[in-house]
């Protein structure tokens, strides 16, 4: 399944990159400037890796002995980072979210970093791909403070087995349950 829309068409152009050699306190300034979760480290042009919010989180809590100007992104960053071409559709990168639970990927042509796409910047586009996006996307958070409730999980049309409309049904332990019957137990 194609939709036509091409990650060259939705990715940010004027996407945030420092050197591998800023120090991580300036690199959580940027961020907070730039309202940004990540920041493709990069030279010359050429990718070489990519820091997160939560690598400098694990920073502080595993690190605060050590001042954040004395360790630098390449010391954090992930070297191993998956990307996408700006002819690929958007299909593709739901499938790569789908596939390594990652929600932002730097957008390479030729061995260049060109630009940014994050799950926010397609669903800015299609909002109609947030069941996609919320199917292969899970909150961890969520999942751990849920574990061992029945979770609701949403069918988009169905029959009721408690009282028989036809609508939308939530699972609540193996039963199609109408919201309102769901809302009941």
């Amino acid at each position: 399944m194609e939709t036509g829309i091409k990650v060259g068409d939705l990715m940010t152009r004027n996407f945030i990159h420092v050197l591998p050699t800023t120090n991580l306190h300036e690199c959580a300034k940027i961020m907070l400037k730039k309202r940004v979760g990540s920041l493709i480290i990069s030279e010359n042009n050429e990718l070489r890796g990519i820091l997160t919010e939560k690598d400098i989180i694990w920073a502080v809590i595993k690190k605060s002995k050590k001042d954040l100007r004395e360790i630098f992104a390449k010391d954090l960053m992930k070297r191993k980072v998956v990307t996408v071409k700006p002819s690929a559709d958007v299909v593709e990168v739901l499938q790569k979210v789908k596939k390594t639970k990652l929600r932002r990927f730097p957008v390479v042509e030729n061995n260049k970093v060109i630009g940014m796409i994050t799950t926010k910047d397609i669903l800015r586009v299609d909002p109609g791909l947030y069941e996609s996006i919320s199917e292969t996307m899970s909150i961890r958070e969520e999942t751990k403070k849920l574990a061992g409730i029945p979770s609701r999980v949403r069918r988009s049309e169905g029959t009721c087995e408690e009282c028989g409309n036809l609508g939308r049904v939530f699972n609540d332990a193996g039963t199609w349950l109408c919201e309102k019957c769901y809302d009941k137990k």
